[in-house]
């Protein structure tokens, strides 16, 4: 075959390759899927692939074919050659045959086993050569005899292995083969099924701990389980395909949407896969290397002058009841197996089922996992498809606000040493080599500093509780959202109810520097306080309902301040940015929306804001085809003033269009995010298929391919669908000012902020302890 009469479609977590060569009589279709099917939490996780081939002869004579699958015993790189590897023959139930290729990892990683399998039927014949050389030494048929085999014969029939053969040895590599013969009458057709399965049970990470992968749950952890996973899949796979089906036909058929929407919305389903995804059973690490006493957690500094407040009130306060709860929460997570870390498990309530932990990376180059400020994004795919999944997320980020790593780490743009994770703070991400126990792997700032990770946290957690209807999910982490929002108090600068950024980009745009109030941070700051109140209503709290609806509103009159009459500024600052045409301006605006809350601002001014972005960061690049410029000045040209003012984000470009859509600009919404179809997924294009990238300039060169954030395309799906939510909010605003409520919990969250307030580390007493004596007063007093 050279491949110019075959063609490839995809439709993830399906594809068909369609060869119509070497013969032109005899047809081939080729059909792959992966059981990545939505809301199922057992199939999804297994490690499998099937392949099924239809065979159509055209011709007026019988046709003998026969297809062959291969496969090296590797894991890549060097693997193959690190010798003690062997193959076996496998026969299973129903027909099924195949090899396994069991695997000796280097480097002390664990083991894996794959295996090939086909089904035989009335019309196919299976035939196995459990191993051939590839390359180097070893006793046994090479890759070329192997081929002559079935040039000659049509099978492995003829070839005799009485005996399990040897491992290979090092610096040779071997492989395996499964032969499906099939006999096609002319105008017949007939059907060939193979499977590729693996099986590597334990996941370990550098940090030393071993964790169990989510499908150990249904085949059991000893790694024997390769060639049932294969059998069953080989089994099951018609009903995966047509579920696969049922949930991709409405999306299709849908007759509102460009050609090129549903076919790039499902394609970029695939970093789900190719984003290094791990999926746990959920249980403790199963053995580590790590001794817990060697890495100190420490609460201590954080609270001093609560130690000596005598005068605390006998009527019960938000302040005291949310340390209550504060402290059960911290005593839940402070104890084994989720000692001192970011381990969301612990927050699950009576009843509700342990579906295991979900890490993907940020980018192949970026190498952090489940990084936050970009999950804000991408996570519109996990609540839409696997909310079980984003809820189990977001306990792990609920469990790691109350978590404090005071361990040293070196800032790369300064060389300063600051704590890798304090109290109160949302972590970047959920860590590199040793997840869930040492957050934050990056360290080009400090986090701890950043403005939109808090808000962020606050917002994706409200639209869960929302989305899902999941009350003890939004009692479990209600808590963390007040102390994540009161945490922020202090980057409120002068009181008045909004947040200030400090100078450096201390943001999602992290090359991209932002001071004073600013039109990203700040428009998620507004949005944030409105979700917070929303959320206290959902777990029956009059009174942070109150308090933080005329914060929401104090807040939102500070940012309509940054109006210049056409759209929001990018900051308040006196810099060369602050009038540049920001795409992201209304991301908070877009989550207030996406959540079913009141808008931020006044709609009149939404839809000038976006018509200025589409007039100037979209159209004015190539056409619109290529996205929308994140930083664009008034005059028309592109804002250079930093590397990634002057970039196209991918998926910032589809959360702008679905901005776009919520506010019933369709046709503008499919203009701007086609010129991402246009540079990554289009034959014209660029080449990005299935690794698009996070950004590129308007010169067409990129960064970052296979990144996160354009899973964001699954937020336009999320605004034409117009998910039915479990509650639309709105705050019952007769009693918003009353005097008592807004006293009473003014001095409560004031008390919870000064403790959260980032200070040197000092020798105080444990924070246990303070809020131990703290709570106790409540009761004394």
């Amino acid at each position: 075959m050279n491949g110019k009469s075959s063609t490839y479609h995809a439709l993830y977590p399906r594809a068909w390759t369609v060869h119509e060569e070497p013969d032109p009589a005899l047809k081939i279709v080729c059909r792959q899927i992966s059981p990545v099917i939505p809301h199922n939490y057992k199939e999804s996780s297994f490690p499998v692939s099937v392949f099924t081939f239809t065979l159509n002869n055209f011709g007026k004579t019988t046709a003998d074919v026969t297809l062959l699958f291969t496969w090296t015993n590797s894991v890549g790189g060097h693997s193959e050659f690190t010798g003690h590897h062997f193959n076996s023959n496998i026969k299973m139930p129903d027909g099924v045959h195949g090899v396994l290729l069991h695997h000796k990892t280097a480097n002390e990683q664990s083991p894996v086993t794959f295996a090939i399998a086909a089904e035989e039927t009335e019309h196919v014949h299976v035939s196995e050569c459990p191993v051939f050389v590839i390359s180097g030494s070893y006793e046994g048929i090479s890759a070329k005899d192997m081929w002559h085999e079935i040039k000659q014969h049509g099978t492995f029939d003829h070839l005799n292995f009485t005996e399990t053969p040897a491992p290979s040895k090092p610096g040779s590599s071997i492989g395996a083969a499964i032969a499906a013969t099939v006999t096609i009458p002319s105008d017949a057709q007939r059907n060939v099924t193979f499977s590729l399965a693996w099986d590597c049970p334990e996941v370990k990470f550098p940090g030393g701990r071993v964790y169990y992968r989510r499908y150990t749950k249904f085949y059991g952890t000893k790694g024997d389980a390769a060639a049932n996973i294969a059998h069953d899949a080989i089994i099951e796979h018609c009903q995966w395909e047509s579920q696969i089906e049922d949930w991709q036909r409405p999306i299709l058929e849908d007759k509102r949407l460009p050609e090129w929407y549903p076919v790039t919305l499902l394609n970029e389903l695939y970093y789900l896969n190719s984003g290094g995804a791990i999926w746990t059973d959920g249980s403790s690490p199963v053995h580590s290397l790590v001794n817990i006493g060697e890495r100190k957690f420490s609460l201590d500094g954080f609270i001093s002058d609560l130690e000596n407040n005598n005068n605390i009130s006998r009527q019960k306060d938000i302040a005291i009841d949310i340390l209550e709860r504060f402290t059960s929460v911290v005593e839940q997570i402070q104890t084994p197996p989720a000692s001192k870390s970011a381990y969301g498990i612990s927050l699950l309530q009576e009843g509700e089922e342990n579906i295991g932990q979900f890490l993907y990376l940020e980018g192949i180059e970026y190498q952090m996992w489940n990084t936050y400020d970009v999950h804000f994004y991408s996570s519109f795919s996990l609540v839409t498809l696997f909310p079980k999944l984003e809820l189990s997320v977001q306990r792990d980020f609920a469990a790691a606000v109350l978590m404090h790593d005071p361990g040293k780490m070196k800032l790369l743009h300064d060389g300063q040493l600051v704590s890798r994770k304090v109290l109160g703070a949302v972590p970047h991400d959920i860590g590199i080599s040793d997840p869930w126990s040492e957050v934050n792997g990056y360290n080009l700032y400090n986090t701890d500093r950043w403005k939109d990770l808090n808000p962020k946290f606050v917002l994706q957690v409200y639209r869960d509780v929302v989305a899902t209807g999941d009350k003890k999910f939004a009692q479990a982490v209600w808590p963390s959202v007040y102390i994540a929002i009161a945490y922020m108090d202090q980057f409120d600068k002068d009181g008045d109810g909004m947040i200030e950024n400090e100078g450096f980009p201390d943001q999602t745009y992290d090359t991209w520097s932002v001071s004073g109030v600013s039109a990203y941070s700040g428009g998620l700051w507004v949005a944030a306080l409105q979700a917070t109140s929303a959320l206290a209503h959902e777990v029956g709290d009059k009174g942070s309902e109150v308090y933080f609806w005329h914060k929401f509103q104090k807040a939102k009159a500070v940012y309509e301040k940054l109006w210049n009459g056409s759209y929001f500024n990018y900051d308040s600052s006196c810099g060369s940015s602050r009038s540049s045409i920001q795409a992201d301006q209304l991301a908070g605006q877009w989550y207030a929306r996406a959540c079913g809350l009141l808008p931020i601002v006044g709609e009149e001014k939404i839809r000038s804001a976006l018509e200025v972005v589409y007039d100037n960061n979209v159209m004015k690049v190539k056409g619109g085809k290529r996205g929308a410029v994140n930083g664009m000045l008034p005059d028309g040209n592109v804002d250079m003033s930093s590397m990634q003012s002057r970039e196209i984000w991918s998926g910032v470009t589809y959360a702008l269009a679905a901005t776009m859509i919520q506010e019933n600009m369709t046709d503008m919404a499919f203009q701007t995010a086609g010129g991402i179809y246009e540079a990554a997924w289009s034959s014209d294009g660029l080449g990005y298929s299935f690794q698009t990238p996070e950004a590129w300039t308007t010169k067409d060169e990129y960064r970052s391919l296979c990144y996160m954030r354009p899973l964001a395309i699954w937020a336009m799906q999320w605004a034409l669908s117009k998910p039915k939510l479990a509650r639309h909010y709105e705050s019952n605003k007769s009693d918003v000012y009353e005097d008592d409520i807004m006293s009473r919990s003014h001095a409560g969250f004031l008390k919870v902020a000064h403790l959260l307030k980032l200070k040197e580390d000092t020798g105080s007493r444990s924070l246990f302890q303070v809020i131990y004596d703290f709570t106790c007063k409540r009761y004394m007093t």
